[in-house]
């Protein structure tokens, strides 16, 4: 059932190339990405697509990201190994997988009930294992594990959430893309107890964060 073949990787390459074309330039991430096998984490219908950079729709409404999307807000990220992570919607648990392999400590939410049970079964059987997994609310983050060296938000939020700035670490990153429709990939660095840094970069399209209702 879970199988990856060489076609596999010769495609995973292929993908490769295309997002250092597309400025991907940390060799971490671009050796992440080589070694997840996407297509397992996709519905079987769009295997074929599955190392195209391009979003494609899993359980729930929700989707797998870009890959070009995943390796920008991972790259921006600048995660190094032991660092602690957290991840604000698991979705399908490919985002997760990345962060696991740059050797980071990955504690990852997901609201969705349907996509929660599958993907917290599904990552142990590639090998991929969070620290923690936890069904709940992505606004309100996981302060039993804070502080954060990172913070990667996957879906689209109106606003920051105020508690995600709280549990980062002084020096911590927070990437996340902010806006109703579409939405501007938005850095934030936190310089101090009450100073944070702002960065934007371009606009993305991401499905919405959803507040606390199943």
């Amino acid at each position: 059932m879970l199988k990856d073949t060489l076609k596999h990787q010769g495609l995973r390459n292929q993908l490769v190339n295309t997002l250092a074309k597309k400025g991907i330039t940390d060799a971490k991430v671009l050796k992440a990405i080589s070694k997840i096998p996407r297509h397992l984490f996709m519905d079987s219908g769009f295997e074929n697509f599955a190392y195209q950079d391009k979003a494609f729709p899993i359980a729930a409404n929700q989707t797998i990201s870009q890959p070009y999307t995943v390796a920008f807000q991972t790259q921006k990220l600048e995660v190094k190994a032991n660092q602690s992570i957290l991840e604000i919607g698991t979705g399908s648990g490919y985002q997760t997988a990345v962060l696991i392999s740059l050797k980071s400590k990955v504690y990852t939410v997901e609201r969705q009930k349907e996509l929660f049970k599958k993907t917290s079964l599904f990552l142990p059987k590639l090998g991929y294992r969070p620290k923690a997994m936890r069904f709940s609310d992505g606004y309100l983050g996981l302060p039993d594990f804070a502080p954060f060296d990172g913070i990667i938000v996957t879906a689209g939020a109106p606003v920051i959430p105020k508690p995600l700035l709280s549990q980062l670490k002084i020096g911590g990153r927070l990437i996340i893309p902010v806006g109703t429709d579409v939405q501007v990939m938005t850095l934030v660095i936190r310089r101090g107890e009450k100073d944070f840094e702002k960065h934007i970069f371009g606009d993305f399209k991401f499905v919405p964060l959803l507040e606390d209702k199943n």
